[in-house]
């Protein structure tokens, strides 16, 4: 089977070729791409491949996602980052190549091991903060760290991927574009991410401190039947107290986690290198968050916060709306 076949909608098959890669294997589908194990049949070493599928080649919006992750990856070089190994074109098909991580996602540990210890999920974060690190010293913004975007290898090592919402600087903001900044996952968004606004590097911040509270507690620390419901907590509740959900967690800890999930991005961690440095060093963490968490967590959201909340959300989504149909005019009239 030829690449033609991804043109028509078919998924290509264990053994055929594609360029100078022999599938292997269909590793998933999601995030309108397929992903596949292959044989670098030239550098003589397995990898895998990122193709978008056909909704995604008449998705302008998306297919710009794709680009994207593709200019960031060939930038970075970190042990806690998938490295990209290259991209090209085939039969007029855009693909990426990254190297092949045997692990596990971060989701599969938390489902099968939470909480963990305080050094498990020290250690854990410790790197992928590291890793993160990195990446805004290189002026690029995750902006979707989520357990699902972390492999995890036997030894411990957790791999950063999917930097299809990444920010790198002087990155243009195409229209259509805006819209990704409400495309994060919920259990993870930052305050800002759901007003709308780009975010930057407490984005990232706000991110790893909500994985973090998860491996240490089971759980995420906002939770609802709905994506609204979550949204509304994130922009106006407070997070349980971490050293009171789980009374092993030393009170540092869960004062790092509390400044991580400050809803003011200038209370947080200024980037990932502040929080590995208050990893290393709790004993200077401020425990004083702790009470002015545990009075807001006692308080709640009064009435007028709840209406300040559902107010954000529903403009959020006007406003996504009105961009979502100017593109679509744009897009029409482009074609």
């Amino acid at each position: 089977m030829s690449a033609y076949a991804i043109m028509t909608g078919n998924m290509l098959q264990i053994g055929d070729q594609f360029d100078h890669f022999q599938i292997q294997a269909h590793m998933a589908q999601g995030g309108m791409s397929d992903i596949y194990r292959a044989f670098d049949l030239v550098n003589r070493r397995e990898v895998v491949i990122k193709v978008p599928d056909q909704s995604m080649l008449g998705d302008p919006a998306q297919f710009e996602r794709f680009q994207r992750e593709l200019e960031v990856m060939k930038t970075l070089d970190h042990p806690a980052i998938l490295k990209g190994l290259g991209s090209g074109k085939y039969n007029r098909i855009p693909y990426l190549v990254t190297e092949f991580v045997d692990g596990k996602s971060l989701r599969n540990l938390i489902e099968t091991s939470a909480p963990l210890t305080p050094e498990e999920a020290v250690s854990v974060t410790r790197k992928i903060a590291d890793g993160m690190a990195y990446c805004h010293q290189n002026d690029v913004i995750h902006r979707d760290l989520k357990p699902e975007n972390i492999l995890v290898t036997a030894d411990g090592q957790p791999v950063i991927m999917d930097f299809g919402l990444a920010l790198t600087k002087g990155s243009h903001r195409v229209t259509y574009s805006n819209l990704s900044a409400t495309m994060g996952t919920p259990d993870y968004m930052a305050p800002e991410q759901i007003e709308g606004q780009r975010g930057d590097q407490r984005t990232d911040v706000y991110a790893l401190g909500t994985i973090l509270y998860e491996l240490l507690s089971g759980a995420v620390p906002f939770t609802g039947d709905s994506n609204m419901v979550i949204m509304a907590q994130h922009l106006n509740g407070t997070a349980p107290r971490l050293d009171r959900v789980n009374p092993s967690i030393p009170s540092a800890l869960a004062a790092i986690v509390a400044k991580c999930l400050s809803r003011d991005p200038d209370q947080r961690y200024t980037d990932m290198a502040a929080l590995v440095d208050a990893l290393d060093h709790p004993e200077n963490a401020d425990l004083a968050i702790l009470e002015r968490s545990s009075s807001s967590s006692a308080v709640g959201m009064s009435i007028e916060q709840k209406q300040v909340a559902q107010g954000v959300l529903i403009a959020v989504g006007i406003i996504g709306g009105l961009i979502l149909l100017a593109f679509i005019l744009q897009y029409f009239q482009h074609y």
